[in-house]
């Protein structure tokens, strides 16, 4: 674009003859886990307010979006992920939970911790810091491959090599085309290579984005023993990363240049070839116009293609496939590597042990819209101190969130001085870590 042009996100170049070249839509991939509290690269509070657990998968923006500085609830990524998050978009570092990959942890789905599930982080071998998400709970048992790219070594990882039943598979569908054939990586990077060798004299623009394809970057610098130069701000990213020395913001100090993407149009090569002779390569599997003939296109992806996405979910045999690149068919190609236990619809089925924590959280929304708003005045002060015996009050914090039915009337139950009692109700009042709380029993339901 010319400079006085603004460029719209997603797309890269232009030339004087109007040229476009169009990477593909940024859409927000994300998804809000239906039954369940759990929410994976979507940060929209308006739309997941019933969402109380959000994982990250790795840092690419259509899979931040709604993500910035004032983001407040924790976020569970890898160590990694979490600090670029700290470094691009400044959330805070208390909101940041690393989760290990590799290792499986124990996560509250409630507000108390009486029910759990248990979390597994999977190398996703698409760029720094990206993972896969096993979530096992009363919900059954689902895998949110997030970005990914496949290898035959993923079915070694310790929590997929005993072949346990997927009930849900949220699927990285971006190259699900039978008419699509990729190279592997590191057919693409011989390419690539080959390409740069063929060129001896000449300069190199390698068209990345602001995170990914670091690996290649490195191979290159140490095939042809030249410092890869780059921007001062990606320079400050890469020293996050902690990869190997091979970058320099010093101007002149190598010959091959790692550049944004949308920095390689045609006013850009014309301006470099005057310079000295310059070849650009974008490696890609995105559908692109090459905006200069001195631009070169390697089907370099960090996306499965579609023969490895057929590999994966036959090896897996999921019950159901949810496809997370929402405007890509997939579905007809992948049928029939489904178990035998599927479900028509492509929707998530919860299994039925997983049905009282979802009717529970329903139920308890559903009483809150209907019960009358109370005035201030009639709204009793909290007492100072009400948590300060948790003994005191075990039998009721401890299934607070659940619906228990009770024999007793509430004038059978037990009186506190730190209670009061209000409509043929008992309520107790406290205060913890500055959330106001009121647990009241009606006709014995909590």
């Amino acid at each position: 674009f010319h400079s006085s042009r603004r460029r719209e996100p997603g797309t890269f170049g232009n030339n004087r003859w109007g040229v476009l070249c169009w990477l593909g839509a940024r859409d927000m991939n994300g998804a809000l886990i239906p039954g369940t509290p759990i929410a994976v690269d979507f940060w929209s509070i308006r739309k997941a307010s019933h969402a109380r657990l959000f994982f990250l998968s790795h840092m690419h923006s259509d899979h931040t979006v709604g993500l910035s500085s004032t983001w407040h609830r924790p976020v569970y990524c890898s160590p990694l992920t979490g600090r670029i998050l700290h470094h691009r978009l400044k959330v805070a570092e208390r909101w940041i939970w690393p989760l290990e990959v590799g290792q499986s942890h124990l996560v509250a789905l409630d507000e108390v911790g009486k029910r759990t599930m248990t979390v597994t982080l999977i190398d996703a071998n698409h760029c720094p810091g990206s993972v896969m998400f096993l979530f096992e709970g009363p919900f059954g048992v689902i895998l949110y491959t997030g970005d990914f790219r496949y290898t035959p070594t993923m079915l070694q990882e310790p929590a997929l090599r005993n072949q346990k039943q997927i009930d849900v598979l949220y699927l990285d569908n971006t190259n699900c085309d039978p008419l699509g054939d990729l190279p592997s990586r590191q057919q693409a990077t011989q390419q690539i290579k080959e390409l740069i060798r063929a060129h001896p004299n000449h300069q190199v623009k390698i068209g990345v984005y602001s995170l990914g394809k670091e690996s290649l970057l490195v191979d290159l610098a140490l095939e042809f023993h030249t410092w890869i130069v780059v921007s001062p701000k990606r320079l400050e990213q890469i020293k996050v990363l902690g990869l190997v020395d091979v970058f320099t913001a010093e101007e002149g100090a190598g010959w091959i240049h790692g550049v944004d993407i949308s920095e390689i149009y045609w006013e850009a090569m014309i301006s470099w070839n005057q310079q000295r002779p310059t070849i650009a390569i974008l490696p890609t599997s995105r559908p692109v116009k090459i905006p200069h003939p001195s631009v070169h296109l390697i089907p370099y992806s960090d996306h499965s293609s579609f023969p490895e996405l057929l590999e994966f979910v036959q090896w897996l045999k999921p019950c159901s496939i949810v496809p997370i690149v929402k405007r890509n068919v997939c579905l007809p190609y992948l049928e029939k590597y489904l178990s035998s236990n599927h479900k028509a619809s492509p929707e998530p089925g919860i299994p039925e042990s997983g049905q009282k924590f979802t009717q529970l959280r329903e139920s308890r929304e559903q009483r809150r819209a209907t019960e009358p708003l109370r005035t201030a005045a009639q709204q009793p002060v909290p007492r100072k101190g009400s948590f300060a015996s948790p003994e005191k009050r075990r039998h009721w914090l401890e299934h607070f969130g659940d619906v228990m039915i009770g024999q007793q009337s509430s004038s059978e139950q037990p009186r506190d001085p730190d209670t009061h009692s209000q409509g043929g109700s008992v309520c107790d009042w406290g205060e913890r870590e500055g959330l106001k709380m009121e647990v009241c029993r009606l006709h014995g339901a909590q």
